[in-house]
């Protein structure tokens, strides 16, 4: 089985690889026949479609798998982006593993690694966690469990509960730096950062945004790191001009850090700047 990434909204950006092993496929395993037959309309590809979705996944697996025991090749798209991220997919993988069926991935654009890519927040080490819940109170205690992960976090998130999450998001992380990132790789693409809090209040101001949405939300301890840097700026700034201890005063009161804290960077950045 050949599990393929399909860009079903938007048609330029399926490889040449992936084109090929459609049309050599017995069948194309998808969610919607309607939404993949327009793909394959474009291409040329006219390979039967069988409908494989979380509705009948449980009666269509067992005839898969025949299917390829029998030696025919089966190809799983999905309706957006790449399967198994987000859809059941992954239980027919599971069966043609318990099958000896051999599987195969075939590389196509990713919504959740776009919007990391695209968001502009640390990179190396990411969590996907998919869709949150659709109540506060149960989003809430599931970012909850999230706060502590040394990790930039990646969701995906829908139009009409955007505004919301990003509130609970705020409420439960903090102002965390972060981007919502909406039709990636299509043609009205567009990503908005800034602090969760303001990102809330924008989309509960300017309403739902049209298209699939991935919001992206920086680790913990960023927002303190960049806080530390905001201060070390201001105070070198302050130190041009002012004593120590007037220099500390002034930063502390414009930043709304503890004194005591701003006065003792003030004296290590002093020592070290030779003052």
């Amino acid at each position: 089985m050949y599990v393929v990434a399909t860009p079903i909204g938007n048609a330029a950006d399926i490889t040449l690889r992936a084109l090929d092993t459609l049309k050599r496929a017995d069948a194309i395993a998808c969610e919607d026949t309607r939404v993949t037959s327009k793909l394959m309309g474009i291409h040329g590809v006219a390979t039967p479609l069988v409908s494989y979705h979380e509705h009948n996944a449980a009666k269509m697996r067992p005839v898969l798998i025949g299917r390829m025991q029998a030696g025919e090749t089966i190809a799983l798209v999905s309706d957006a982006g790449t399967p198994l991220v987000s859809d059941p997919g992954y239980k027919l993988v599971r069966a043609c593993v318990e099958a000896g069926v051999p599987v195969t991935a075939l590389p196509g654009p990713s919504a959740a690694l776009a919007g990391l890519v695209l968001s502009g927040l640390p990179s190396d080490r990411f969590l996907f966690a998919g869709f949150l819940p659709n109540k506060s109170a149960a989003r809430r205690t599931s970012l909850g469990e999230l706060t502590a992960v040394p990790a930039t976090l990646v969701f995906y998130e829908s139009p009409q509960r955007l505004a919301e999450s990003l509130a609970d998001m705020a409420a439960v992380l903090g102002p965390r730096e972060a981007a919502v990132a909406r039709e990636l790789t299509k043609l009205y693409e567009e990503v908005r950062r800034g602090p969760l809090p303001d990102l809330a209040a924008h989309y509960d101001s300017a309403g739902p945004p049209k298209g699939e949405v991935v919001v992206v939300v920086a680790p913990p301890g960023a927002e303190a790191e960049a806080q530390a840097v905001d201060v070390d700026s201001a105070l070198r700034d302050a130190l041009s001009r002012l004593s120590v201890r007037d220099a500390a005063a002034e930063v502390a009161l414009m930043t709304g850090r503890p004194k005591r804290d701003v006065y003792a960077r003030a004296l290590e950045l002093s020592r070290e700047d030779g003052r």
